[in-house]
């Protein structure tokens, strides 16, 4: 709730109010606590001021109960008890609902929310794909390979395509790019297959989220209220905190370097926080540490919430300043160990014991310390947090599914794109070349039909000429036996028997000449 200017969270046991800053609402925070102790209600409570303020908020919203903030809460005797508990009627309190914009990583149960493969970088993409090192060093050659020869790796089938493209190719590559080996190529290759039967494939895609986006307000000016449904999401831890990784890491890279501000431009709780860091390689630790460090300085706060503190790395925890620690309960010695070091990561305040009364906390009750003007953390102090304004309960499927089609945003993601990138081209390129094979055997062998056709035509022509030759032949040989024949009579009866001789002779001769002729026509 919004009291003189600030965000009212809570109430001491001595009545007084507890804000916090929004002017330093941006140096993050973090709200934790055993399940059942109250962090849902505490996150709903701070939702609904930032947004009350005019500061879009980001919920990623695991359990699936957030979504009643929608809509009003209702006057029960325990909400009218906590009202006159906290002075609420007096202070302007009022039952309103809130606008909000659902989103889903696999597009189910809110706006479809993706992103691409290259938007994610290999950095994130290898711990999602639980990479070794030597293929997370192989991914990241993919990454630059594509970048130095145009090709979009948008979604999986992009990917698979890229790494099946150096797989054939190895050779072209390994002198400038080192030794691809195709076992490692072939092993990324089955991550991605993995990873798309969780559901990344869905996540990969077009239209990719604009993060800007999220920074939205409605017509009363109200901080848009931005709700992930992560009920289906957080079955796949590392998907889940990925995602929310690349989305910081994004905010981070767009938005400009803006100062000190009186508010936030805004605001994002992201539940079970230790999904974030389980199995988290030490260059990835520092990439978070480093975005949280920095990212304030964008006008961005991120409150972290997590059953206990140690969930999160002391590297991490050192930059949320803001606290809400609701009970934790410590059955054996490791349990106390971290209760221990939870009270003492709070100024002491000399009017209790911080470390019994984290142990003692009943439901909503809590131990917080905020950021003063001064910009030092203020002592702990026991506080029971106020109620939210929007209702308890999750909204039901129906009213859930207007909200998301009536977002204005929701036609501009609902479809998918599939836009012409790198599984296209190699796709195209394979069928260019198999046509350009098929088309190559096809002139092959009409080649060959051709020249045996020439070869056959050859021995058939020949095989005439020879033919005419014997006839001819054959046919001359006859003439000139005649003509000399009948030559010979002639000159016969007219010289006798010399002249018979002679014209036998010379028959011949005149045979021989016509035979020659017919041969050569």
């Amino acid at each position: 709730m919004v009291s003189d200017n600030k965000i009212w969270i809570a109430n001491n046991d001595k009545g007084d109010k507890i804000f916090l800053d929004p002017a330093l609402a941006n140096r993050h925070g973090l709200i934790a606590g055993a399940t059942g102790t109250g962090k849902t209600v505490t996150v709903k409570v701070m939702a609904e001021a930032f947004s009350e303020m005019g500061v879009p908020v980001f919920l990623a919203d695991v359990k699936g109960d957030l979504s009643g903030i929608a809509v009003p809460g209702t006057d029960t005797p325990d909400m009218q008890e906590r009202k006159e508990r906290f002075g609420l009627s007096e202070a302007g309190f009022d039952y309103k609902g809130y606008p909000v914009t659902v989103w889903d990583v696999f597009g189910e149960k809110g706006i479809p929310l993706r992103t691409t493969v290259s938007e994610m970088g290999p950095l994130l993409l290898s711990r999602l794909l639980d990479l070794t090192d030597i293929q997370s060093d192989i991914l990241s050659v993919l990454f630059r390979i594509a970048d130095n020869e145009g090709q979009l790796i948008i979604d999986t089938k992009d990917l698979k395509a890229m790494l099946n493209h150096l797989s054939e190719n190895n050779k072209e590559y390994e002198a400038e790019y080192g030794k691809m080996s195709p076992q490692s190529l072939s092993a990324i290759v089955r991550s991605v297959v993995a990873m798309e039967t969780k559901g990344a494939d869905v996540f990969f895609g077009e239209p990719a989220l604009n993060v800007m986006d999220f920074f939205t307000t409605d017509g009363e000016g109200k901080g848009m209220i931005n709700i992930l449904d992560s009920s289906s999401l957080v079955s796949n831890g590392m998907l889940y905190s990925t995602f929310l990784l690349w989305m910081l890491s994004e905010l981070f890279e767009d938005l400009p370097e803006v100062g000190d501000m009186d508010k936030p431009k805004m605001v994002f709780f992201f539940d079970e926080a230790h999904l974030l860091f389980n199995d988290a390689p030490k260059v990835l630790t520092e990439k978070v540490e480093q975005v949280v460090k920095l990212i304030r300085s964008k006008g961005v706060g991120v409150y972290f919430c997590t059953q206990n503190p140690k969930d999160i790395p002391d590297s991490v925890l050192s930059q949320l300043s803001n606290k809400v620690q609701h009970g934790l309960r410590a059955y054996t010695p490791a349990d106390q160990k971290a209760v221990k070091a939870a009270a003492e990561s709070y100024r002491v305040n000399p009017d209790f014991d911080t470390f019994d009364t984290i142990l003692n906390l009943g439901i909503g009750e809590a131990v917080v310390s905020f950021l003063g003007e001064d910009g030092v953390p203020g002592m702990a102090e026991k506080v029971s947090i106020l109620p939210p304004a929007s209702s308890f309960s999750a909204l039901d499927e129906g009213r859930k599914g207007d909200i998301v089609r009536g977002s204005s945003l929701y036609k501009k993601y609902v479809d998918p794109v599939d836009r012409d990138s790198a599984y296209e081209f190699f796709l195209r390129r394979g069928e260019e070349e198999a046509k350009a094979r098929e088309d190559a055997a096809i002139a092959k062998e009409e080649e060959k039909a051709a020249a045996k056709a020439e070869k056959e035509a050859a021995r058939a022509a020949e095989k005439e000429r020879n033919a005419k030759k014997r006839a001819v032949k054959s046919v001359g040989n006859s003439v000139a036996g005649t003509v000399g024949r009948e030559m010979g009579k002639a000159a016969g009866s007219s010289f006798g028997k010399f002249g018979k001789t002679l014209g036998g002779n010379v028959g011949a001769a005149l045979g021989r000449g016509i035979l020659s002729t017919l041969l050569k026509m």
